[in-house]
């Protein structure tokens, strides 16, 4: 029977005198040691205010991944584990990429510097208990380098002017086909058409379109010809280190200006046959409740298939579009960054990727900058 002790509250969050019984021995004393340690792990994250479903519940995961593939408790690891799982990773008919890799990595090396601090008391108790402390086991000679800004598959790029307007005429043919068939979903198809129109008019990122509510649109002292559209309120920014959601304003440019007839249809029209009550959310299932963001992902699935894109091509690829069209609309890069709330331009820089024809122009530009200068000097 074990005996309860109190500790005192004066440790840091995750040490181990928050998490285990002093002078209790169980049963199992390495399993009881690990889950305390993973327990102490999230209490830690938790006081960093990071995100439980996003961040600390898939790196616990990934811990307990290497215990079961090693046969080993954390200190009974080393670099030859973190190696061999990291390989194994690498094999197989579905290997994972250079970033998902240094995403484990990186995981994994945070949670050796968290067990191997003595702040936390983790050696201390892995001393007395096993006669051996845990180590770290990535370091700069068994880690992936990064030496390049961009890492992810090289199929995700920009959609051309062309393959955007096949998208969207793909998944407005779905709707008459829907209603050509006689069968029900032509008012969630609708929905998904204008989803996808105003992802690509604003360069939102899924999780920002599917937190839209309809105060989030707002008007633009200076467009007041858009009316209630002249910008969105992005509550649900990208977030980083723990801190809450970025918000910003996203104002509707000239080149896209055909979005305000597309909201204000759903808006006024489409948005009402849902049926949503007193429910806020701009992009509404006919549940009654805030799409997913699965609901997302599948609407822009369903269109690229139907328009025959590449299978590489994701939601986010219309964000790489926007960013890519404002550039080759002229819009200065500070801009571009500000409408899709990068801090620095160098990130904007990653999603661009300008066309032939924008190039040329530029070329073309800078020629006749030339002539006209020499011409000047004759």
């Amino acid at each position: 029977m074990q005996r309860e002790v109190r500790v005192s509250a004066t440790g840091l969050p995750g040490s181990a005198r928050l998490e285990i019984v002093e002078n209790v021995v169980p049963l199992d004393q390495a399993g009881t040691t690990f889950e305390a340690m993973l327990s102490g792990w999230a209490r830690q994250q938790r006081a960093r205010f990071l995100r439980e479903a996003e961040t600390i519940a898939p790196r616990l995961a990934l811990v307990r991944r290497l215990v079961a593939f090693s046969g080993l408790f954390p200190w009974e690891w080393t670099p030859a584990e973190g190696e061999a799982f990291i390989s194994d990773r690498r094999s197989g008919s579905r290997p994972v990429s250079v970033s998902t890799a240094r995403g484990y990595e990186v995981a994994l090396r945070m949670f050796c510097e968290y067990v191997t601090d003595p702040r936390y008391e983790w050696p201390r108790v892995c001393e007395e208990r096993f006669g051996r402390c845990p180590a770290q086991i990535f370091h700069e000679w068994n880690s992936v380098a990064h030496v390049v800004e961009y890492e992810g598959s090289a199929g995700r790029r920009p959609l051309t002017y062309d393959e955007v307007q096949a998208l969207f005429d793909a998944a407005d043919g779905l709707v008459e086909e829907i209603r050509g068939r006689g069968r029900k979903g032509a008012l969630p198809a609708m929905r998904d058409a204008a989803l996808l129109k105003t992802i690509y008019a604003f360069g939102l990122r899924r999780r920002e379109a599917r937190g839209l509510d309809l105060t989030d649109l707002r008007r633009s002292p200076k467009t007041a010809q858009y009316g209630q559209y002249g910008a969105l309120f992005v509550r649900y920014g990208k977030a980083s280190r723990g801190s809450p959601p970025k918000r910003r304003t996203v104002l509707t440019v000239p080149e896209m200006d055909w979005v305000v007839e597309v909201l204000a249809h759903w808006v006024g029209e489409l948005r009402p046959l849902f049926g949503p009550g007193p429910l806020t959310a701009l992009w509404v299932t006919e549940r009654a409740s805030r799409i997913s963001t699965r609901g997302v992902n599948e609407a822009f699935e369903t269109a690229r298939r139907a328009a025959g894109l590449p299978a590489e091509l994701d939601l986010h690829c219309l964000r790489h579009s926007y960013v890519t069209h404002l550039v080759e609309f002229d819009y200065p890069e500070r801009f571009v960054a500000e409408q899709v709330g990068h801090r620095c331009t160098s990130t904007t820089a990653i999603y661009t990727g300008v066309s032939d024809e924008y190039r040329n122009r530029l070329v073309r530009r800078s020629l006749e900058r030339h002539e006209e200068l020499w011409e000047r000097a004759q």
